[in-house]
């Protein structure tokens, strides 16, 4: 890693592919986010970095890396390898659990969009002890294929109301969860959200479900919808 981990912001390079994120924590931090950027995208991504920002404010820790490095993202086909995509996940939520006990204690929730919110909830079938919950915007679950049924962590999906193949994907998936769960459709929304109000909507959905999740009285356990 380039600087050590603690409050505030650093930048830091996950072994063992080297890659790149940015790691903000807050002050009195509950837990910790970590994003997974979707086809095309990267931690330098508009969207998500508002929403990382927003959590940032409610005092949720949060990284923003790149799943591939600039070699691999060269090859389209590496965007839509969900087993390459989650590995590297899993990779990172156990690597950040070692570095720092502060980082360590906090519990973890991710937030994937597109083809990353396949790698999360891959990633929370595996680790199912450590994930306590899992945001999608305009993502694409159902290439999580057999993890579906396998996830325990409580899982929101976001998707546009424009979207309307995304739509039927994420229903479909939905119904293979057996965990709390929930599909909220922001109405008119495509699938960048890029309309006015669409991501004050996707802050609002995400920063509520993490709230009841990762905070104290949401560790109680999962409870039922």
């Amino acid at each position: 890693m380039t600087s050590r981990l603690s409050t505030g912001t650093s930048e830091v390079t996950i072994p063992p592919a080297d890659l790149v994120g940015t790691l903000t924590v807050p002050q009195h931090a509950r837990g910790l986010i970590i994003f997974a950027h979707g086809s095309g995208s990267s931690r330098q991504s508009p969207r998500n970095q508002a929403v990382a920002g927003a959590l940032n404010e409610l005092t949720f820790a949060t990284l923003l890396f790149d799943l591939l490095t600039p070699t691999e993202e060269a090859d389209r086909a590496n965007v839509f390898d969900i087993s390459l995509l989650a590995e590297r996940l899993v990779n990172v939520v156990q690597w950040l659990g070692v570095q720092e006990p502060s980082i360590a204690a906090l519990p973890v929730g991710l937030f994937g969009a597109s083809t990353g919110a396949a790698a999360a909830l891959v990633t929370a079938a595996r680790l199912p002890e450590r994930v306590r919950a899992v945001v999608s915007r305009g993502g694409r679950p159902d290439l999580a294929g057999h993890a579906l049924p396998m996830v325990r962590s409580p899982t929101l999906l976001i998707v546009g109301g424009a979207d309307f193949s995304v739509i039927e994907l994420n229903q479909a998936a939905l119904t293979q969860l057996a965990v709390p769960k929930a599909l909220k459709i922001i109405p008119g929304a495509t699938h960048l959200f890029s309309e006015l109000g669409a991501m004050d909507a996707v802050i609002a959905h995400a920063a509520h479900w993490f709230e009841q999740y990762l905070t104290a009285r949401g560790q109680q356990g999962p409870r039922t919808k």
